[in-house]
């Protein structure tokens, strides 16, 4: 009997003749950049670096498209918000020591959001591993284990032979559920040596399905079907599974009222008659959750954004479905399916009961009118007002890139995504410089449309330099700087917890003056002419910069027992 994975392909009489006349001139870069593109790679983000040569040399030789960026932590930011947007494993070229360890920021918040990263790196020459002090230019010990503990998988080559094969596995364990960076090191030796292994034509790295397991999901059919208030979280494993339609129809079927965490932020109707919309970080809609007597958490760790900083208490059932087995009952114990969200969410299709539950859409609006009494009551409407011109400026089908700055806490929980895999933030590992840089990867991956970035003037500081990337490569992106003279969100925090605020304050450049010293055009804006700067901003092509000179506010937290 013949299996379907036994079956080889016959190369043709072409095919052979070319693999045993390769052309001359090539080397061990060329056999990266041919993975690559058998694999279906067309853009690279990347910076060189002497170790690294030979995989940038190799790049003039090939299809693919390079866009290099000014510093190798935005480089990893730009791969990251590619994998996002196009769902592909983005490749991100890096040379040795220094230029592989600046992107560690860019790769962990990538793990954290599951984004699909492939990250090449060069290392020092073969003769140095092995954690001798060799002397080399760049060298470390044991460069991989400085990634160990941030990425998915660590793929070392030591022979040209072994190159196809490493990226491959990397690809297909960047793409098998759940999605994220992967890390590929190749010594510079390997990478400058001439080769005559034949040109790579193709790839097969299709990654694995998580499936779930189906006396799982029949329990957790069961206990849905017959749930009096069952309710729903939906966090960022739904948007990277591309299932939000499939969660639309399962809360639907269920009556189950919806809230979406910062990862999940469009995976379902902002305005639906089930949608608690995104207010996770709200007492209000806290107490409704713990309420539930069935909850199911698909796609989420229920981590301290998701959890109300942990001050979640359910009551009822849990359901969790997650794609990182480290997740899955970290917080809660729970019924755990690990399982990609959109083939969990299918089993469940196939086996709920549909629920009638009159009452579902009533309770939401309830719970969402208590929320806005409850910001209502805090005086925050220059808050509100900034936020609503962003979004009336930003066209619906165009995504956005938020720093951590005090208007992406906002928008966390106020902001209408306009559907899934549109808004994106540094909210999973929480470092700061990733809406600029990311926002040009997006543009990159999807040139149609234009895209917003937002940051604070603090974030705006770590990936101003990216302005010459936008410039050089045409990238359709609106820059929003809030600049409030310092790092906002920590003056609050600090003000609130000591009374006064230490190290906080920032000595800034004129932002409008120092794009245009870029070739990019700025503008200062106001509180109210925002809306239609910003509009205009994004209606035309190439980068614009928009500053709002302004200090935000955070509505109260509801965490800290005071309510």
């Amino acid at each position: 009997m013949t299996h379907d994975h036994d079956l080889v392909l016959r190369p043709t009489r072409e095919q052979i003749a070319a693999a045993l006349n390769p052309p001359a001139g090539r080397n061990g870069g060329d056999l990266v950049v041919e993975t690559l593109a058998g694999l279906g790679a067309t853009t690279v983000f990347g910076l060189p670096g002497q170790h690294a040569l030979g995989m940038f040399d190799a790049l003039r030789r090939s299809d693919l498209r390079y866009i290099g960026l000014r510093v190798e932590n935005n480089a990893g930011f730009a791969a990251d918000a590619y994998g996002r947007i196009t769902g592909e494993a983005a490749p991100l070229l890096l040379s040795t020591g220094p230029g592989a360890l600046t992107s560690l920021a860019a790769l962990q918040e990538a793990a954290a959001a599951s984004a699909p990263v492939l990250a090449i790196s060069s290392q020092i020459p073969t003769a140095g591993l092995g954690g001798g002090r060799h002397g080399y230019l760049h060298e470390l010990p044991d460069q991989a284990a400085s990634f160990r503990g941030v990425v998915k998988s660590v793929h070392t080559v030591r022979a040209q032979s072994q190159i196809p094969s490493a990226i491959e596995a990397a690809w297909k364990s960047a793409l098998t559920a759940p999605h994220g960076p992967v890390w590929v090191e190749i010594p510079q030796d390997v990478l400058l040596a001439g080769t005559s292994i034949p040109v790579v034509t193709g790839g097969d790295a299709f990654p694995e399905e998580l499936v779930p397991r189906p006396e799982l999901t029949a329990v957790a059919a069961h206990l849905l079907s017959h749930a009096e208030r069952p309710a729903i979280i939906a966090g960022g494993g739904v948007v990277r599974a591309d299932a939000s339609k499939k969660l639309l129809q399962l809360a639907e079927t269920l009556q189950a009222p919806v809230v979406t965490t910062p990862g999940g932020k469009g995976a379902f109707p902002w305005e639906h008659p089930l949608s608690l919309q995104s207010w996770i970080e709200d007492r209000h809609t806290t107490d409704f959750l713990e309420d539930a007597d069935v909850l199911l958490v698909v796609g989420s760790g229920l981590g301290e954004l998701s959890s109300n900083y942990h001050t979640f208490r359910p009551h009822g059932r849990v359901v969790q479905i997650e794609a990182d087995l480290g997740k899955l009952e970290s917080n809660h114990p729970a019924l755990g399916i690990h399982a990609d969200a959109r083939l969990a969410l299918q089993a469940l299709l196939e086996t709920v009961s549909e629920r009638q539950d009159e009452s579902a859409p009533g309770r939401v609006r309830e719970v969402l009118a208590k929320v806005a009494a409850r910001i209502a009551a805090q005086d925050l409407t220059l808050e509100q007002e900034v936020l609503a011109s962003v979004r009336r400026a930003l066209p619906a089908g165009s995504p956005s890139f938020w720093d951590m700055t005090i208007l992406a806490y906002w928008a966390w929980s106020a902001f209408d995504a306009k559907g899934p895999n549109r808004m994106h933030s540094a909210q999973g590992a929480g470092g700061l410089g990733y809406g600029f840089p990311a926002a040009l990867g997006a543009a990159a991956a999807d040139p149609t449309r234009p895209v917003l970035a937002v940051s604070g003037d603090g974030g705006a500081l770590y990936s101003i330099a990216e302005l010459a990337t936008a410039r050089q490569y045409g990238l359709d992106v609106t820059w929003l700087i809030v600049d409030d003279g310092g790092y906002g969100i920590l003056r609050e925090y600090m003000n609130d917890a000591f009374g006064e605020a230490t190290a906080t304050e920032l000595t800034r450049p004129d932002y409008v003056a120092l794009a245009e010293s870029f070739g990019v055009p700025g503008v200062r804006t106001t509180p109210e002419t925002l809306e239609a700067d910003l509009a205009k901003a994004l209606s035309e092509p190439g980068p614009s910069v928009v500053v709002l000179p302004a200090v935000l506010r955070m509505f109260a937290p509801t965490h800290l027992g005071s309510e």
